[in-house]
Parts: C-alpha cells; sequence; structure tokens
C-alpha cells in the first residue's frame, strides 16, 4: 500500500515559514559583525557556554541523529542507547577535561591546524583531505534525508527539495558565518525538542504504555521476520534490553555484535574518535569566550545528551511494535520502488508464461526484497486492476524497509494541523542544522588548512573571507552531490558510521598519542594515520553484510568475513583502523627521530603543559566535577536498562 501524501493546513505553513525566515534574518542580522575572517570562520572566541554547549549538540542533531536513530531504533532496539551512555557521554567528558586545554590553549584555529602544531604540514594535510570529505558526506546525509522528508510526506519533488532547503542554508551561512550557525542551532534545538516530544507522547498513549511495548517487543524478538526485521528469533528482551544481549555474543541480538565489539569499536575507538576529533563539534566549543567556557561546553551539552534516546530511539521502537501488532494498518515505511512504472509495464505484459518465471524477472527488475506470494497476486488479478492499483499493490509487496522513513511514518500517523507543522519544522531544523554544521566546519578547514596552507599564502585578511564564502557554495554544491550517493544506503547511521571509521577511528589514535606521547614523531603519525584509513578501506573491501552484494557496501574484493548486520561491520572496522594506525605510528616513531623539541611541545602534550587550576567560585560548575557527576549518571541508566 502506497501511504498518501498528507496536505497542509495554513497553520502549518505559517509555523514553517516563520521558522525559515527567522534563520534567513539571523544570518542578516549577523552580516554587519563579520569584519575579519576570524569572526567568520571562528565567531572571534567570544560566545557565552550555554549557547555553544546547545550548539554543540545540535550541530549533532542532524539527520544521523533524529531519522538515523530512529531508524535503528525500529532494527536493533534500545542497544541503539549505547550511541549516548557509551557512545557520547564518555568522550565528551574526556573532552571537556583533557582534550579542550590544548585546543583552546593552544589557539589553534582548526582540528587539523593543531595537527600541524604537533607534527607537521603533512598530518595536517591529510586530514584536512579526511576530514573535508567526511563532512561532505555527514552534510549530504541531512540533505538526503531532508528532500526524502519532503517527497514522501508533502510530495514535493526530491530534486527541488534539495535544491531548494540547501539554497536557504546557503544564504544564512555565508552572511552570519560561524556565529550564525551557532545561534541558528540554539533555535533549532529548542524547535527540535517541542516539534518531537508530542510525537513520543502520542505515540507511547496509543501502543499503551511502556510496560505494553515491552511486552510487543518481546514478541517481536520471538518472530522479527514478521515484520522483516531479521530472519532470526532472540530472546525476548532482545529489543529492550541495553546489555543482555550482548552477553550471548552477536548471534543473539539484532545488532549482531558482541560486548567488546561495542565497548571498544563504539564505546572507545568511534565515540571518542567522533567527539574529541571531530571539528564539526569542537568547533563550537572553540568558538566560547575563554577557556573556561571552551571546557564547559562540552559538558552542557552532555545534559540533554543523556536524556535524548527518548526523544530519537523511543520512537524507533514504538514503530516497531505498531507493525508488529499491524494497529490501524500501520506497516514500516518500505523501500520505495524508483522505476515503477516500468514495473507496471512488465507486469501487464510478462515476458514469460510461466508465474514462477515472472516473478522471479519482476523481483530482479525491482531489485529490492519482495513478497512472491504478493507478486504472484498481483499478476493473477492484473486484468481487474489499474496502473494505480498495480502499483499500490507491487509497492505493498517490498518487504525491504525503509528505516529512515520510521520518523516520517509517525509524524504522518500522529500530528494533526498545527502540530504537523510544528513536527515538520523540527525535522527541517535538524536537517538544516546538520548542513550548516558540516558546512561552516567544511569552509573553515578548506580556507585555512588547505586554500592558506598550501594554495594562497600570505593574502590580506579580506581575502580569506572572500574565499569562505565561495567554499561555502562549493561546499553546498559538493554535499548535494553526496546526497545523491548515500540515497543508496536504507539507514542513515549505517553509512554515516561507516564514513567515521575510515576517517575518525584512525585519526583518534594519532591524537592520542600525539597529546599523551611526546615521543610521537611526525613521520609516525603521517605513516600511521595513512595506514590507518588504507587498514579501512581494505577491512572494507574484504567484509560484506550478510545479504548484500559486493560493491558500494564492501567485498569488492574479496569476502572473507561476513557479518550479520552493517553496523556490526562498521564497529570492527573502526577498531582494525584503530589498532592498525596507533601499532603504526608507535613502530615508526620509534625508528625516526623527534624533529620538535620539549618546549615546541609545550602546550601540546600533557606530560609537558602546565595543568589548569579550576577557578569557578561554584565548586560544582568545575568540569571533572560536572563530568564525574555525569559519569555516575550513564553508569546508573546502563543499570536501569541492563
Amino acid at each position: 500500500m502506497i501511504e498518501a501524501q498528507i496536505q497542509l493546513g495554513i497553520i502549518d505553513y505559517v509555523i514553517m515559514g516563520i521558522y525559515v525566515l527567522s534563520v534567513l534574518g539571523i544570518g542578516w542580522t549577523l552580516k554587519r559583525y563579520m569584519k575579519t575572517s576570524t569572526d567568520f570562520f571562528m565567531s572571534g572566541r567570544s560566545i557565552p557556554a550555554w549557547i555553544t554547549g546547545l550548539a554543540f549538540i545540535s550541530a549533532n542533531l542532524g539527520a544521523l541523529e533524529l531519522v538515523g536513530m530512529a531508524a535503528s531504533g525500529a532494527k536493533y532496539g534500545i542497544a541503539t542507547s549505547h550511541f549516548y551512555w557509551v557512545g557520547a557521554i564518555p568522550a565528551m567528558v574526556f573532552l571537556a577535561i583533557f582534550m579542550m586545554p590544548f585546543y583552546y590553549g593552544s589557539k589553534a584555529r582548526s582540528v587539523p591546524e593543531y595537527l600541524k602544531l604537533r607534527f607537521d604540514e603533512r598530518v595536517r594535510c591529510l586530514n584536512s583531505i579526511s576530514f573535508a570529505v567526511m563532512t561532505l558526506f555527514a552534510s549530504g546525509v541531512s540533505m538526503n534525508a531532508l528532500a526524502k522528508l519532503l517527497n514522501q510526506l508533502l510530495g514535493w519533488r526530491y530534486d527541488a527539495s534539495l535544491w531548494i532547503c540547501s539554497a536557504v542554508v546557503l544564504v544564512y551561512v555565508m552572511k552570519g558565518g560561524l556565529t550564525s550557525a551557532i545561534y541558528t542551532e540554539v533555535l533549532q534545538f529548542f524547535m527540535i525538542v517541542l516539534g518531537f516530544a508530542p510525537v513520543v507522547y502520542l505515540g507511547m498513549k496509543d501502543i499503551g504504555g511502556w510496560d505494553k511495548l515491552t511486552a510487543i517487543l518481546g514478541d517481536v524478538s520471538q518472530n522479527p521476520e514478521k515484520i522483516s526485521l531479521n530472519t532470526k528469533t532472540f530472546q525476548p528482551e532482545a529489543w529492550t534490553s541495553a546489555w543482555q544481549p550482548l552477553m550471548g555474543g552477536s548471534a543473539d541480538n539484532p545488532m549482531g555484535v558482541d560486548v567488546f565489539a561495542m565497548v571498544f569499536g563504539l564505546g572507545f575507538v568511534l565515540s571518542f574518535g567522533y567527539w574529541c576529533t571531530n571539528f564539526l563539534v569542537v568547533q563550537r566549543a572553540m568558538a566560547a569566550k575563554n577557556m573556561s567556557a571552551a571546557r564547559r561546553t562540552p559538558l552542557i551539552a552532555a545534559i540533554p545528551k543523556m536524556i535524548f534516546p527518548v526523544l530519537v530511539i523511543l520512537p524507533g521502537m514504538i514503530a516497531a511494535a505498531l507493525a508488529f501488532t499491524a494497529k490501524d494498518d500501520y506497516r514500516l515505511p518500505p523501500v520505495i520502488i524508483k522505476n515503477l512504472p516500468q514495473i507496471v509495464k512488465m507486469v501487464k505484459a510478462p515476458a514469460s508464461d510461466n508465474p514462477a518465471v515472472s516473478v522471479e524477472e519482476i523481483r530482479k527488475a525491482v531489485g529490492l526484497k519482495m513478497s512472491d506470494a504478493k507478486i504472484f497476486a498481483v499478476l493473477s488479478e492484473t486484468k481487474t486492476l489499474t496502473d494505480e492499483q498495480i502499483a499500490a499493490r507491487l509497492q505493498d509487496a517490498v518487504t525491504e524497509n525503509d528505516y529512515d522513513g520510521v520518523i516520517l511514518s509517525l509524524v504522518k500517523k500522529y500530528c494533526p494541523t498545527g502540530l504537523l507543522g510544528l513536527a515538520l519544522t523540527a525535522l527541517l531544523a535538524s536537517f538544516m542544522s546538520g548542513m550548516a554544521g558540516n558546512v561552516t566546519a567544511f569552509n573553515t578547514v578548506w580556507t585555512y588548512d588547505l586554500y592558506q596552507a598550501y594554495i594562497a599564502r600570505n593574502k590580506s585578511d579580506e581575502h580569506y573571507m572572500w574565499m569562505g564564502r565561495v567554499v561555502t557554495v562549493v561546499g553546498i554544491l559538493l554535499s548535494i552531490v553526496c546526497a545523491y550517493l548515500v540515497n543508496q544506503w536504507a539507514n542513515a547511521m549505517d553509512i554515516i558510521q561507516l564514513v567515521f571509521g575510515f576517517v575518525n577511528a584512525p585519526l583518534f589514535a594519532t591524537f592520542l598519542l600525539g597529546m599523551f606521547w611526546k615521543r610521537a614523531t611526525g613521520t609516525g603519525a603521517f605513516l600511521g594515520l595513512l595506514g590507518g584509513t588504507l587498514t579501512s578501506a581494505l577491512f572494507h573491501a574484504c567484509t560484506l553484510t550478510t545479504g548484500n552484494v559486493p560493491g558500494m557496501k564492501g567485498g569488492y574484493i574479496a569476502v572473507i568475513q561476513s557479518f550479520p548486520s552493517e553496523m556490526a561491520q562498521n564497529f570492527w572496522l573502526a577498531s582494525f583502523a584503530f589498532i592498525g594506525c596507533f601499532v603504526l605510528t608507535v613502530v615508526i616513531s620509534l625508528a625516526t627521530k623527534q624533529a620538535k623539541t620539549d618546549e615546541e611541545l609545550k602546550g601540546l602534550v600533557y606530560s609537558l603543559t602546565p595543568k589548569i587550576k579550576d577557578s569557578e567560585e561554584i565548586w560544582i560548575m568545575r568540569p571533572a566535577v560536572l563530568g564525574t557527576i555525569l559519569l555516575i549518571g550513564c553508569v546508573i541508566l546502563n543499570v536501569i536498562f541492563f
């Protein structure tokens, strides 16, 4: 069944219009304050901690967070919460206490520039290029999700939606730079909370509360194939327990990971690699007005981060329960057949008189997992059906879930006029936040770490500010290209974690050794980082997820190892990339001479840097105290949902 597109009321358009005008107004208002390149790229290091803290978390609230986490909530259950309580909070605390003093104190304008100061230009260049590619893909994920949203919910053309929304982001980032993006992200944070809280409330009320939800998900665990979640049977707590399913190994949980892959792959490599080295989020903290504010930024962000699973993962779990019970004929959204008109013609004029052959040909032409029985039923009733009915029946025969469509389907189900406008605006805010955050990080790294460093040195400040605006346009265009590429994945979390495995996992090994081992050399860091990235590529080329064919999703050299899920493949890829980079960096550093003196490394290496003494008058505001409280909170949440 193809769901009808919804019709917005006047109030819905008014809410969305006010939001778009507000973000454009922020950009135009802040334009007059953009006098230097530092203002444009770094906000002049003048923003209060509570603003940078909310921007820090909001920059991460793009498509990855709202669409990807809801998708994973349906696909994997509450184990997705590990991306928060294991894969975020500890790393954010570590960033605040140990790493921000190096970033902010060194006066580096970007993460790659810190690598130049610590190692040399080669490491800076390699990281700048890999980071630029990562930000473009991350921005593409947000753009793709937004265009799919407007296409599936409102019937707007995918291409037109992509270009129009990109143009809105382009305008306010070009006018107000990083400051515009940060203040807009604060607005977007509140819009996201206000827009999604009603959806979660109405969903929980509809399903009958938490106890009823866990009971239904227990049945889902016993028969996930009923709604095409998995072909295996699991223990009743597989979708409702965070740790118990992992204890039995990768075969006992829908995510297909064991405790080691979760703790080391996600909890250490991917999480610390993302939160501690990703300039997208670090840039927000570096815009803070002083060292104290910079260190508190990730800690302030960690407070809402701890409770965001309620807002972003719970909807996916609700969707799985609704689909299992078929309440109000709800089903998880299927992947849309892209060549539907041609398939309808095939059904009306089958190439073979043998129904079994025709069913196989149709399934191959569609390229998706489909129900043979439903295809056969359509073939047998073709003469009594219109083209529209055939198309609807074919789409209903698709058994491959479009997990990224889960949150959209719930918005469609629960939101009446007015509330619909608020929810759509929340989605719009999250996607635009993801786009803007990545584009501002991209233009800073390109201008400072590539253009100024290697192409046009010693130009005027006005010239670099001009280049920043030009490359903002280029970044938007390249992000659009990436949006078309990531459209081939059904779960945004899978593709973005794969990209993080290639970029952030080996980079974290470089940072860890660079900050805490003064013997690490520039040659060791460069060859180690390069080797770690190549390890990622080799691992991906030789592994594949069960059910996928060799190609973009892996196995393009040979399939040496198969994984039960793409997420499991990503966790192990990140682990190998980290270990490869770490070992290579240590071995090569020991075999090469350290080119920098202890004096040059002061402020860049932990053992050579004077320790910061927290001077806040209120003891509870000290980073170490706040961090300890947050970690205790994480432990409590893990125990509750063990």
